[in-house]
């Protein structure tokens, strides 16, 4: 068995192995019955505070980051000389892998740092901690949020190589590796750096495998289509490890999504999204959390893809009636955007789609653009495939001057190119709509060309439509079958199990006279909906294909 077999069946094996110790033996630095997993990070600290510290960085491996800024918070009160909480502090603060810190945050985060400075660390190993932070905020007026990114990750490989026994600089390493493999344009198709990040994560899964971090930053480092399956052992076993974290309950769905594991992601995603409502409602929380709009996304996407469209319009009907969220950042802005123009859009309910608009409207959508063109996207697509090319026309040229709001904005993402994406797949499908046939497929392959050469963000599990599969769809209706069924297919390769995919691939094997190609594939559809709760005529075709004899 290889090194890249092996690994995974280890994850399984020592997380089952130890399971039982955990549950009886406790998990260091939490409280009652609260389960966040094994963290021990040495600090010059009495035990209690140290039982504290541990806590709060469980937290922050998590991404529980107003819980884990609120715990090292709750450490100075007691302990106000502990310089490595005001560290946590501002590692709380600078959500690698969502969006860069605003103006407000970078401000809180260097008086944070500074705050360290003047107490001064009581190891060298603590002043290492204390100037890694240091290098992302120092400076933030002048340097980009990508320069200083990538400061803070050279920071944290010299802090890593001068403590190679130190399990958690090895793993906020890793982080930092995850963390500038997103900001870095383009994006690395070989994943160097996500690699190297797993190979770090893997080492220290053998000494403890019930690490939160561990299973959380494998899960990041393989969320991609290529690597994806050799994270399932960690998505299985990270909801286990840090049951009481809402984001560890949700992690999981992102590998299951990859797969096409639609069951799995949902059961996921309603235990997040039912642990966010429930911390919202006992810290008393001004409004819906993100964390379960961020829940409830991927779980449209799963319930769209099985199809369960009835679990998809409850979900939409709860997102409806949200008017209020807690914080306004662009995982809500993403969520309020991207589940309407999904419920619509996957179901090829042209229509509505033209008819979208931005709910709820009290939200402050200016600062998050690219939230609004996947409206903007939706619309301009309802419209071209609804027979109405002017309306089509005025959505395609506000995507142009959305695309051009976000390439100004500094980001850790290349956001601007993804609503490129979206303007190009809109204006093929006006191009189709005014009779420029030949010109629409050009502009909708340049779309999906551009499309492969990025990454989705982890916000989305995936994007509203893929260009690629806009793409086929015209070739299915064009009659260019060989084609169709290439294209459909290329879009399975990375989205296994997508719905209209699978139908897509069919329909063109079927369309082409390849028989037990169609057989094939629409057996898989009725399999990925085995939970179907809708009526849709698709899936009526595809029964009808499977049951002739």
């Amino acid at each position: 068995m290889s090194t890249r077999q092996l690994l995974p069946v280890m994850f399984v094996a020592l997380c089952s192995c130890l399971a039982v110790r955990a549950q009886h033996s406790g998990h260091e630095g939490h409280s009652g019955g609260e389960v966040l997993g094994q963290v021990a990070f040495p600090i010059s600290a009495t035990p209690p505070v140290q039982k504290q510290f541990n806590r709060a960085v469980a937290l922050l491996h998590s991404f529980e980051y107003d819980r884990s800024e609120q715990a090292f918070a709750e450490i100075l009160k007691s302990a106000p000389d502990c310089t490595m909480a005001y560290w946590g502090i501002a590692m709380s603060l600078y959500h690698q892998l969502w969006a860069p810190p605003n103006p407000e945050e970078l401000k809180k985060g260097w008086t944070a740092v500074e705050k360290a400075r003047a107490l001064g660390a009581s190891t060298e190993r603590e002043q290492a901690w204390l100037q890694a932070i240091r290098s992302f905020y120092g400076d933030s007026d002048k340097l980009d949020h990508r320069t200083r990114a990538q400061a803070y990750e050279k920071a944290m490989e010299q802090l890593y190589q001068a403590h190679p026994g130190d399990q958690e600089a090895a793993i906020f390493y890793a982080l930092a590796l995850n963390g500038t493999a997103l900001v870095t344009v383009p994006m690395d198709k070989t994943y160097a750096k996500q690699k190297k990040a797993a190979e770090i994560l893997n080492a220290v899964l053998r000494e403890n495998p019930q690490h939160p971090g561990v299973a959380h930053y494998l899960i990041r480092s393989y969320d991609y289509p290529a690597l994806a399956s050799l994270a399932l052992p960690a998505a299985r076993s990270y909801a286990k490890i840090a049951p009481a974290s809402a984001h560890a309950l949700h992690m999981p769905s992102h590998i299951f999504t990859r797969l096409g594991l639609w069951s799995e992601s949902i059961q996921s995603n309603l235990a997040s999204a039912a642990a966010a409502h429930e911390h919202a409602k006992t810290s008393g929380m001004a409004g819906t959390w993100d964390e379960e709009l961020h829940a409830m996304d991927y779980l449209a996407y799963a319930y769209l893809q099985g199809g369960q469209d009835r679990e998809a319009e409850r979900t939409l009907q709860k997102l409806r009636g949200i008017q209020k969220v807690w914080p306004e950042n662009f995982k809500c802005a993403y969520a309020f955007a991207a589940i309407p123009a999904r419920v619509v859009l996957e179901r090829r309910r042209w229509s509505e789609a033209a008819g979208l608009e931005l709910h709820p409207a009290g939200f402050p959508w200016a600062k998050f653009p690219y939230a609004e063109a996947i409206t903007r996207f939706a619309r301009a697509l309802g419209a071209a495939r609804s027979g109405d090319p002017i309306s089509a026309a005025k959505e395609v040229d506000s995507l142009t001057e959305i695309e051009k709001k976000v390439s100004k904005i500094q980001s850790d993402y290349d956001w601007a190119s993804q609503v490129q994406i979206q303007r190009r797949a809109a204006a093929g499908y006006l191009a189709w709509a005014q009779g420029r046939k030949e010109e629409a497929f050009e502009i909708l392959r340049s779309a999906a060309e551009l499309e492969d050469s990025t990454e989705k963000h982890p916000v989305t599990p995936g994007a509203v439509l893929p260009a690629r599969e806009l793409l086929a769809e015209l070739l299915l209706q064009s009659g260019r079958y060989a084609e169709s069924l290439r294209e459909f297919e290329a879009v399975l390769r990375d989205a296994p199990n997508r719905f209209q995919s699978l139908y897509g691939s069919a329909r063109s094997a079927e369309a082409s006279g390849d028989g037990p190609k169609a057989r094939s594939y629409y057996t898989k559809l009725l399999e990925a909906c085995a939970q179907a709760d809708g009526a849709r005529a698709e899936l009526d075709h595809a029964r009808a294909f499977v049951g002739k004899k």
